[in-house]
């Protein structure tokens, strides 16, 4: 389970808030946090190459909250 978190602060523009309002009205497991932890970490794992120790490393971090994220919000189902 992910124990720490940091806070950010991030301007997106308004057609994707809108969008993710949207979702966010008719998914009520996710919330706003759940929804960017889990787009940003997929972000990163597809971007990711992981060939250096610490490059694996961070994939690996990626990849353990993108899943504890996504099964987080099914057990809510």
């Amino acid at each position: 389970m992910m124990n720490n978190t940091v806070s950010i602060l991030a301007e997106i523009p308004e057609a994707l808030h809108e969008s993710l309002q949207a979702y966010l009205e008719t998914h009520s497991t996710w919330d706003q946090d759940s929804v960017f932890a889990a787009a940003l970490s997929q972000f990163l794992l597809q971007s990711g190459e992981g060939q250096t120790p610490k490059e694996a490393e961070n994939y690996r971090a990626c990849a353990r909250v993108y899943l504890e994220t996504l099964f987080e919000q099914s057990k809510s189902y």
